[in-house]
């Protein structure tokens, strides 16, 4: 072994969780080497696009069985970490370092500063002055075990140390290369994404945001249902609604191959009796006045009129002129429409993904594999991803503190 190429900690991935890892590890161990090998040019690059540009840090959710909830995979593993490590650690890491954090809607935390920067920034500067070493643009191409040591192989050079942090991500290479290790690997399919409709029947309402609930039928005869914001775009659907529905759902959907009907309730508190009676009293009270012209949903007038004319109502009918049939359509619309979806989009740049190191392969006090001694996980590359709001974060930051503390002996 050359031991110009020894380091005592090496980390595959140069994101949250292995940026988070190697501050940590350098700061309890500074005699220590430390080296973070990254793919790409540049390091941090999904921190930098996450929240629009500002970093959803993590959320102020700070009961563990209450946090644990947002995560469709991972919620048993991460019960123990998160009492260990937590929201408030975190944000206690950055505003001990001069980035003031601040609470927005539901728990999403964000820097003060508004934007990523903030967050990359620090990274960044702690890492090199606790003498992190970087290295861009790093493609691992093997990586064994030899002995007490591991062996990575890279497009420069060979590594070699005890101890290793696996952080790369969604990176199908690296799950390859950790199968061969026989690690088992749960299949990754996409998490948070959005709905592609085409034809699209509410296109002309591209921008249009409302508060509903959705469902999907899974071909098991099962429901996933959420409720929250649905934003209507050109080519289909987002919003909080969507994206935690296309989480849960990750697999289910991924078995659909995302071709399934979406069923949206547009009046979340109202039965649909309760709708059909308000509907037969402004028939009732409304007389000669039109229907587009008496909103008592308080609609956006765009989607009021879609939903009229969509239960089969012309432009100028009057309320009273409506027979029962045509108020039950109505009533069916306003709590049950159907739209066809035909496939998938990537939510932003935040790509997420339902798959990776099976979670019974590790240990969830160390981070550590059962399987193999001295190889460790952090973040995404494990089977874990969770809805918006912070919450993939926290599992980064988390995790990575968890692995970093472990190697303090």
């Amino acid at each position: 072994m050359d031991e110009l190429n020894h380091r005592d900690f090496i980390i595959v991935g140069g994101g949250a969780a292995g940026f988070y890892a190697g501050i940590h590890f350098s700061k309890f161990n500074p005699n220590k080497s430390v080296l973070i090998l990254e793919q790409s040019p540049s390091f941090l690059s999904k921190v930098k696009v996450s929240g629009g540009g500002r970093c959803n840090v993590t959320n102020y959710t700070l009961d563990p069985k209450d946090l644990v909830k947002n995560y469709p995979r991972g919620h048993k593993e991460l019960l123990g970490p998160f009492y260990a490590y937590g929201p408030l650690d975190v944000i206690s890491f950055f505003e001990e370092h001069g980035i003031p954090l601040k609470e927005e809607d539901k728990g999403r935390m964000f820097p003060v500063s508004n934007s990523s920067a903030s967050i990359v920034n620090l990274l960044m500067e702690l890492a090199q002055k606790q003498g992190v070493q970087l290295s861009p643009s790093t493609s691992v191409k093997s990586i064994s075990k030899q002995g007490d040591y591991w062996k990575i192989g890279t497009n420069k050079k060979e590594y070699f140390a005890k101890n290793i942090l696996i952080a790369s991500g969604s990176s199908k290479a690296i799950w390859k290369q950790l199968s061969a290790l026989e690690i088992p690997i749960v299949e990754p399919v996409p998490s948070l994404f959005t709905f592609k409709v085409d034809p699209h029947p509410m296109g002309a309402l591209s921008g249009l945001s409302s508060e509903v609930e959705i469902s999907i039928q899974t071909s098991d005869k099962k429901y996933i249902s959420s409720r929250g914001p649905l934003l209507i775009t050109h080519q289909g659907f987002s919003g909080p609604a969507v994206l935690e529905c296309s989480a849960w759902g990750a697999r289910s959907l991924a078995d659909l191959n995302y071709q399934f009907e979406l069923c949206i309730n547009w009046l979340v508190d109202l039965s649909h009796q309760d709708v059909l009676e308000r509907l037969m009293e402004l028939k009732s009270n409304s007389g000669t006045k039109t229907m587009l012209n008496i909103n008592e949903f308080n609609f956006p007038k765009r989607l009021w009129e879609y939903l009229v004319l969509s239960a089969g109502i012309q432009k100028g009918e009057q309320w009273a002129q409506l027979n029962k049939i045509q108020l039950v359509n109505l009533a069916n619309q306003l709590n049950d429409t159907r739209i066809q979806v035909v496939g998938k989009s990537t939510f932003k740049e935040e790509f997420v993904s339902a798959g990776g190191v099976d979670l019974r392969s590790v240990n969830f006090k160390t981070m550590e594999s059962k399987i193999h001694s001295g190889l460790y996980f952090a973040g995404e590359v494990l089977n874990i991803d969770a809805i918006t709001g912070g919450y993939n974060f926290q599992n980064a930051w988390t995790t990575a503190y968890i692995a970093s503390s472990a190697l303090n002996n």
